[in-house]
């Protein structure tokens, strides 16, 4: 992992690295994980994770390729920043 100044400005840095841009977040255009695990993930990805409780800025949503999120049950609407990226990671690279 790293970090890139300025942001959210610093997502087009990763876009000329060859990268599709995937903010992990709970909106009501976010694509579930496992369907886009399953349409084919693209070769480059960067994951961009917000802050535990506040998430992505709506700058940084903006500013994305797509917003994806975690499918879960129960009710349950998020995870810990370092639980969401080891699911992300475990199911982008199946």
């Amino acid at each position: 992992m790293d970090r890139i100044d300025p942001w959210p400005d610093g997502v087009g840095i990763l876009r000329a690295a060859g990268f599709t841009v995937a903010g992990m977040a709970l909106t009501a255009e976010s694509v579930a994980l496992d369907d886009w695990q399953r349409a084919g993930v693209p070769e480059r990805v960067a994951l961009v994770l917000g802050t535990e409780g506040d998430g992505l800025s709506a700058r940084t949503l903006a500013r994305v390729d797509l917003a994806v999120r975690i499918p879960m049950a129960g009710g349950v609407d998020s995870l810990n920043v370092a639980a969401a990226a080891a699911v992300a990671v475990w199911a982008l690279t199946r």
